[in-house]
C-alpha cells in the first residue's frame, strides 16, 4: 500500500463509519497453553478502514493476534484490548513462474496449503502446526524442521505492510524500512499491525515425503545422526526420551525426510501426487483429569513410543510429517484445565551437547518428562529477537504445578550460563531479568520500536511481563 491508501483510510468519514460498525467483545483468552488466561476485549475488524478505527478510538494499550497458537502470553493481553486478525485472510496475487505470494496477515499456513499444494508449492518454512496465521508466524519469525538448511520464515518473506500506532502503512523490505523490517520479525507484535505480506512458496512434485526414521541409543547417538545426514535431508527432527538415565540418557527417533519426487512414488502415488493421505481427526472431548498425567504415565509413552519405531525407510504424507499434532483435534485439553507450558531453548552449536545433556538429564531426575519432547539443528539466522542460533533446539511440554516454574528458573540460568536462549512465543513465565541477558539485541530492538511507537500503544501481557517495552 501507498501513503494515498493511508489517507483514504485515516479520514474521519471513513473511520466514523467503521468505529461505528466494530464493538469489543469481552471475553477471557489465553494461548494455546491455556495458561495464563486473562480477561481482555477483543476486536475483530474484517476490513482495514476498521483496524484503522480500532487504533484511532484506543488510547490504551492493544497487542494483535493471529489464530492463538502462540503457547503463552504473547498474544493475551490481560486487562487490556487484543485485535484479533483473522478475518482479515484474503489471499491477494500468486506467481506461479517465481512462486511469489501476497496475502493478508489472516491467511493461515493451512489454507495456503490447501490452495497452492495441489499446485506443486508449499511453504517454505513452517512450524508444527499449519492452524497459525501468516502475520502471527512472521511476529514469532518462526522456524521448522529446515531451519539448518532455509533459515527461518523470515528469509522467505520479500516484504509487508504494517500499520503503525499511527494508522500510517509502511512497506518493510531488506531494502525499504529495513530496520523497522528486521524488529518486526521476530518482534511479537510490538511494532504494529502486519497488514499483508509477500512470501515466496517453494515448488515440490508431490504432497508425500521420502525418507528414513532412526532410532538413537542416547543424546550422543541422536546428534551424531543430525550431522551425518544434514547435507542429504532437507527436513530433521528427533523425538527425545526425556525419562531415561544412564547409558540411554536422551534415546531418540530421528525423523529425516525431503519432498518426494514423481521418480520415487510408487505407480499407485505417481498418479494423483498431491493426494495426501485420508484419515479421521479425533478429538480430546474434554479436559483430562490431572491425576492423568504423572511420572507413570509419561514414562509409559516415552518407552512405548521408542519401541513402535524402529529404523526403517519411510514415505510418509506431508501433514503427517510436518503436523503430527493437528490430526487430534483439541489436543491441549490432555493437560487439563490447569493448562501447561511449552519450554523451548537453544545453545549455540559449540555448548550444545553439553546442554542438551545437562537439561534432559536435570528433567528426568525432577520426576516430570514430557510426552512430546523435540530436537532440532538450526542453522544461520538474521533478526534482533528471532530465537534461532547457529546450534541445536529443544522444546518440551509440561503440564502447570506448584514446583514447575523453579524447575524452569533453573532450567534458564543453565541455558543462559551456554550462551543460550528461550522462545519468545512458547514462553510464560521467564524472568525480565533473565530474559533481557539473553536477547543481547534487545536495547537496539527497543529504540526501533520506539521510534515505530512513540507512545507505546503496542504491548502485551508478555512485553509488560518481561519489561520489553515501557509500563
Amino acid at each position: 500500500m501507498n501513503s494515498a491508501s493511508t489517507q483514504e483510510i485515516a479520514q474521519p468519514g471513513h473511520l466514523a463509519a467503521a468505529a461505528a460498525a466494530l464493538r469489543a467483545r469481552e471475553m477471557k483468552l489465553a494461548g494455546w497453553g491455556r495458561y495464563p488466561v486473562v480477561d481482555t476485549q477483543v476486536y475483530r475488524p474484517e476490513k482495514i478502514a476498521e483496524l484503522a478505527a480500532v487504533l484511532a478510538a484506543n488510547s490504551t494499550s492493544l497487542t494483535p493476534r493471529g489464530a492463538g497458537r502462540a503457547y503463552g502470553d504473547a498474544a493475551v493481553n490481560g486487562g487490556n484490548r487484543v485485535v484479533d486478525m483473522q478475518r482479515l485472510n484474503r489471499i491477494l496475487a500468486f506467481d506461479p513462474a517465481s512462486g511469489i505470494l501476497r496475502c493478508e496477515a489472516g491467511v493461515t499456513i493451512a489454507e495456503i496449503i490447501e490452495v497452492f499444494r495441489p499446485r506443486g508449492f508449499f511453504p517454505a518454512v513452517t512450524p508444527g502446526t499449519k492452524f497459525v496465521t501468516i502475520g502471527g508466524s512472521l511476529a514469532a519469525d518462526v522456524h521448522g524442521k529446515n531451519h539448518h538448511r532455509d533459515s527461518s520464515l523470515a528469509n522467505h518473506v520479500l516484504n509487508f505492510d504494517l500499520m503503525l500506532a499511527s494508522g500510517e502503512i509502511r512497506r518493510c523490505s531488506r531494502e525499504q524500512n529495513a530496520e523497522l523490517f528486521w524488529a518486526t520479525a521476530g518482534g511479537m507484535g510490538l511494532t504494529g499491525v502486519i497488514l499483508e505480506v509477500e512470501l515466496r512458496l517453494i515448488p515440490v512434485e508431490s504432497a508425500w515425503i521420502d525418507g528414513e526414521v532412526i532410532r538413537a541409543r542416547n543424546a550422543d547417538d541422536a546428534l551424531e545422526t543430525f550431522e551425518r545426514t544434514d547435507r542429504e535431508y532437507r527436513y530433521s527432527m528427533a523425538w527425545i526420551d526425556c525419562a531415561t538415565t544412564g547409558a540411554s540418557l536422551g534415546r531418540s527417533v530421528v525423523h529425516l525426510g525431503n519432498f518426494a519426487s514423481l521418480a520415487v512414488l510408487p505407480p499407485k502415488r505417481r498418479a494423483a501426487p498431491f493426494e495426501g493421505k485420508h484419515g479421521i481427526h479425533p478429538m480430546v472431548p474434554f479436559e483430562f483429569p490431572n491425576f492423568a498425567l504423572n511420572s507413570l504415565s509419561i514414562r509409559a509413552f516415552n518407552a512405548g513410543y521408542y519401541a513402535l519405531h524402529r529404523g526403517a525407510h519411510a514415505l510418509v504424507d506431508s501433514d503427517t510429517f510436518f503436523y503430527p499434532l493437528d490430526s487430534i483435534r483439541g489436543w491441549n485439553r490432555i493437560y487439563g484445565k490447569r493448562g501447561f507450558v511449552q519450554y523451548q531453548c537453544v545453545w549455540p552449536l559449540a555448548e550444545s551437547r553439553a546442554g542438551l545433556l545437562e537439561t534432559v538429564e536435570a528433567i528426568a531426575r525432577s520426576g516430570r518428562g514430557s510426552f512430546l519432547t523435540v530436537l532440532k539443528k538450526f542453522g544461520p539466522q538474521e533478526g534482533m529477537l528471532s530465537f534461532p542460533m547457529p546450534g541445536y533446539t529443544l522444546a518440551l511440554d509440561f503440564a502447570v504445578d506448584p514446583g514447575l516454574f523453579p524447575l524452569l528458573d533453573r532450567l534458564d540460568e543453565m541455558v543462559l550460563k551456554r550462551g543460550g536462549r528461550v522462545y519468545l512465543a512458547k514462553d510464560a513465565r521467564m524472568k525480565a531479568e533473565m530474559f533481557h541477558a539473553m536477547y543481547p539485541n534487545l536495547p537496539r530492538w527497543q529504540s526501533i520500536r520506539a521510534e515505530a511507537d512513540p507512545n507505546h500503544r503496542f504491548s502485551s501481557s508478555l512485553s509488560r511481563r518481561l519489561a520489553m517495552v515501557p509500563a
